[in-house]
């Protein structure tokens, strides 16, 4: 037994010495097999580095595989190199199985994903989730079409832009522009609970040609009801959209000396509303987007406090003054300022 073992050891570390090489090369195939094996050591991690991986290790063992069959005619190096062939090509075959299941149907929808959903942090799966929705589909709409009508269209869909830009108006009235990425219909969504049906208070047109995707209301809400995720995602977005687009209004508000006008100041909203408007009543959907002249004067007021509590009066207002007024005479002496406009239209540009 140890005769054995010490023959054992010996083959293992004293081999014999090689009493000298052999000037014979082992041909090209040889080479070029261990020169891509070598190539194929240098991909990266993931997916597509793996796929880089395979990708030059097949044709390497292929090359050993050949070179052992015709060069050395040996059965154990054919053996081997096959084996670690199929090896690479069940292994590329497994990561294509995995990209094509995680990529999505149209560039279009990659584009959307990196662009909006990989920075919210958003899985590739739950993405499909939501692409499934509006059943992976990019509409098209055309110059001077018209997304929707107010008082005429129904809020039934929810739809975002991908490409072109839309014009936002009440009564022939520019308001703002919707640009890529943004949602077209954002306030109207959210201006009506789960249970509730209305129209657009607004008109959408498009100024060029448009590409968008559109949730149905009820497809959307069953997907939201179901995965708490998706509904605080679309919570997030949703209220980021429509904060920008009120500081995009904010940001129109400026007038030539320099002053930045506030939207978010109650009386702001009696200057800027037409001054053809009559006292009677409108319909209270109307105060959405665009807010209206009322003969009230304490409109305003009851604009900060929508409990409809009374609030005290300022004792440095003279009697009767409001703060339509203010804003009036504060501003009236400017160059540039809103009374100097003959519409709201010319003012906002």
């Amino acid at each position: 037994m140890s005769v054995e073992n010490a023959s054992l050891l010996d083959v293992l570390f004293a081999a014999p010495v090689c009493d000298g090489w052999s000037n014979n090369t082992e041909g090209a195939l040889y080479h070029l097999g261990n020169t891509v094996l070598f190539l194929g050591y240098m991909g990266g991690s993931g997916a597509y580095g793996c796929l880089f991986i395979f990708g030059l290790l097949a044709p390497s063992f292929l090359c050993l595989t050949v070179w052992g069959w015709l060069t050395i005619c040996g059965p154990d190096a054919v053996t081997w190199n096959l084996l670690l062939l199929l090896a690479c090509l069940f292994q590329i075959c497994h990561l294509l199985y995995r990209l094509h299941q995680e990529g999505l149907p149209n560039e279009e929808l990659a584009t959307l994903y990196r662009v909006v959903y990989v920075p919210l942090g958003v899985p590739i799966q739950v993405f499909k989730e939501i692409a499934g929705a509006f059943e992976n589909k990019v509409l098209e709409m055309k110059a001077g079409q018209t997304y929707a009508v107010e008082g005429k269209t129904a809020i039934e869909r929810l739809s975002f832009l991908l490409s072109g830009r839309i014009n936002v108006s009440l009564e022939g009235q520019f308001l703002h522009y919707i640009h890529p990425h943004q949602f077209l219909d954002s306030p109207e969504w959210e201006s009506l609970r789960p249970n509730e049906d209305g129209k657009f208070q607004v008109t959408l047109t498009a100024e060029e040609d448009c590409r968008y995707v559109s949730w149905r209301r009820r497809r959307l809400l069953s997907l939201m009801s179901k995965e708490r995720y998706v509904c605080r995602l679309f919570a997030v977005m949703l209220g980021y959209d429509i904060a920008e687009k009120l500081y995009n209004l904010n940001n129109k508000l400026y007038i030539k000396s320099g002053v930045l006008l506030d939207i978010r100041l109650p009386s702001l909203y009696h200057v800027l509303a037409p001054s053809s408007q009559s006292s009677e009543g409108e319909p209270p959907e109307r105060a959405d987007r665009h807010p209206r002249r009322e003969s009230d004067p304490d409109r305003g007021r009851r604009a900060e406090n929508p409990v409809g509590r009374s609030w005290p009066s300022d004792p440095e207002l003279p009697s009767g003054e409001d703060s339509t007024s203010l804003v009036l005479e504060d501003f009236a002496d400017l160059a540039g300022s809103l009374t100097d406009y003959g519409s709201e239209r010319d003012y906002l540009r």
